[in-house]
C-alpha cells in the first residue's frame, strides 16, 4: 500500500504494473525466432528487400514520428487523461517547426514545433483537467482547430517566399545525419551477401548505423527517459497515481491537477516533436496533410504496447517497418510478407491447441490456410494492399494484443478536486 511517505521519498523506486509479462531473454528469443521466420521467408520468395539496409532505414525514419506521438499518449493517460488529440498536436508541431525553420534555422525549428504541439497540449488540459469536458471530444477539437489554424495561417506565412506556397512552406535546411564510418559499410556488404538469418542481422544493424538524423538519436533516447523518469522517481510515482488512483492521490498531498497539466503539455511537446520530424527530418518542408494519421497510429502503438515505453516502441518500429513497404519495392514485399502471414498463423494455431483452445486454433489455421492460397495463386498484391497494410497490422495487431492490455484505472475517468471528502 503507497503510503505519504512513500510519494514524497525521492529516493523511491516504484515498481512497474503487476502482471504476466515478458523477461527480456524471453522477448529476445522471440524477436530472434521473428528475424529467422523472415529470413526464411526470404530465402523461398527471394524478396530480398524486406530485410535490406535501406528497408530498415526507411523504417527507422518512419518509426519515430509514430513513437513520439506514442509517447505522447503514454504520459497523458498515464495522469488519466486520454489524448486522442495527438494528431492536431502533431500538426501544429509539423506547421510551427517549418515556419521557425526556415527563417531561424532547423534546431530553432525543432524548439517551435514542441512549443506549438505543447500549447495544443496546455489547451487539451485546460478544457479537460479544469472543466471537466469529455476527453474524446476535447480530443477531437482540438484536431479540428489545428487543421484549420494551419491550413489558415499556411498562406499567411509562405506565400511570397522563395519556395512557399498556400500548402507548404519553403525548405527547411538539414539538421545533419551521421553514418558510422566503417561499421555502416561492412554490415551493407555482409546483408548483400543474402545469408540466413546473419544477412538480416546485418540489414537491421545497418540500419541503424547509416544516415540516422541526430534528431532520431534524441527521439530513441526519449524511450528509456520516459520509463525512467515515470517509473523510477519520486515525481514519476506521483504522476501515475494521479492516473489509477486519483482520490487517492490527493488524499496523500498529490496536487492532482498540477502532474495532469505536466503530463499533457508534456505530452503536447512530444506529439510535436513528431510533427517537427516529419516537416524537418522525414521532409524539409511543411505540406499541407502529411501528418496523414500517424496521431492515431502512435496512440494505437501505445495501446499495443500496453501503455508501457519499451513495448510502444515495439509497436512504433511494426507500424514503421509495413509503412516502409509502401516506398521500397512495395508490391513484391508485401506479397512475400504473405507466405510470412501465413507461417505466423499455423504457429499461432499450434500454440491455441497446445494450450487446449480448439475452436480459435481451427479458425486461426483456416485463416492460415486462406493466406497461403492467397501467397500461392498471385505474383504480386494490388497497390491498394499495399497501401492499407500499415492500417490493416494495426487493426490486426490491437485484435491480437487486446486481451493482455491493462490501461490505467483512471484513465479518461472525470475528477474534481476534493471529490474524495
Amino acid at each position: 500500500m503507497t503510503t505519504a511517505t512513500d510519494l514524497n521519498q525521492p529516493t523511491l523506486q516504484p515498481a512497474a504494473p503487476t502482471g504476466r509479462r515478458l523477461s527480456w531473454p524471453v522477448l529476445l528469443l522471440i524477436i530472434a525466432g521473428g528475424l529467422a521466420l523472415t529470413s526464411i521467408v526470404r530465402l523461398i520468395t527471394g524478396a530480398d528487400g524486406i530485410t535490406n539496409v535501406s528497408q530498415m532505414s526507411t523504417a527507422l525514419q518512419l518509426a519515430v514520428p509514430i513513437g513520439l506521438a506514442g509517447l505522447g499518449g503514454l504520459w497523458a493517460e498515464r495522469a488519466g487523461v486520454v489524448n486522442i488529440g495527438l494528431e492536431g498536436m502533431m500538426i501544429l508541431g509539423t506547421w510551427f517547426g517549418a515556419w521557425a525553420g526556415f527563417q531561424w534555422g532547423p534546431w530553432t525549428g525543432v524548439l517551435v514545433g514542441i512549443a506549438g504541439g505543447a500549447i495544443g497540449g496546455l489547451l487539451h488540459a485546460f478544457v479537460t483537467v479544469t472543466f471537466n469536458v469529455n476527453h474524446i471530444v476535447s480530443g477531437v477539437a482540438i484536431n479540428i482547430l489545428a487543421l484549420g489554424a494551419t491550413r489558415y495561417l499556411a498562406p499567411l506565412a509562405f506565400e511570397g517566399h522563395t519556395g512557399g506556397s498556400a500548402k507548404q512552406s519553403p525548405a527547411v535546411d538539414s539538421l545533419g545525419n551521421f553514418t558510422v564510418p566503417g561499421l555502416s559499410d561492412a554490415l551493407r556488404d555482409l546483408n548483400n551477401q543474402g545469408w540466413f538469418f546473419i544477412s538480416d542481422i546485418a540489414g537491421l544493424l545497418g540500419g541503424l548505423v547509416t544516415n540516422v538524423s541526430w534528431l532520431t538519436l534524441i527521439a530513441v533516447a526519449l524511450i528509456p527517459g520516459t520509463w525512467w523518469v515515470l517509473w523510477r522517481t519520486a515525481f514519476g510515482l506521483r504522476l501515475r497515481s494521479c492516473g489509477e488512483n486519483p482520490v487517492a492521490a490527493e488524499s496523500l498531498g498529490v496536487n492532482v491537477y498540477k502532474y495532469k497539466y505536466i503530463a499533457v503539455i508534456i505530452s503536447g511537446g512530444l506529439a510535436g516533436l513528431g510533427g517537427v520530424f516529419l516537416s524537418i527530418v522525414a521532409n524539409p518542408f511543411y505540406l499541407e496533410g502529411q501528418v496523414s494519421g500517424r496521431g492515431f497510429i502512435g496512440l494505437a502503438a501505445m495501446i499495443f504496447g500496453n501503455w508501457m515505453p519499451g513495448g510502444l516502441a515495439l509497436g512504433a518500429g511494426l507500424f514503421g517497418y509495413t509503412d516502409s513497404l509502401n516506398l521500397r519495392g512495395g508490391s513484391a514485399n508485401v506479397h512475400a510478407l504473405l507466405l510470412l502471414g501465413a507461417l505466423l498463423l499455423v504457429i499461432g494455431a499450434i500454440w491455441l491447441v497446445v494450450r487446449r483452445k480448439y475452436v480459435p486454433a481451427v479458425a486461426t489455421l483456416i485463416a492460415g490456410a486462406l493466406v497461403f492460397t492467397w501467397y500461392a495463386t498471385t505474383n504480386e498484391v494490388p497497390n491498394q494492399v499495399v497501401s492499407a497494410t500499415p492500417y490493416v497490422i494495426t487493426l490486426v495487431v490491437l485484435a491480437l494484443s487486446a486481451q493482455r492490455l491493462r490501461m490505467p484505472k483512471a484513465d479518461g475517468l472525470p475528477y474534481r478536486k476534493g471529490q474524495g471528502k
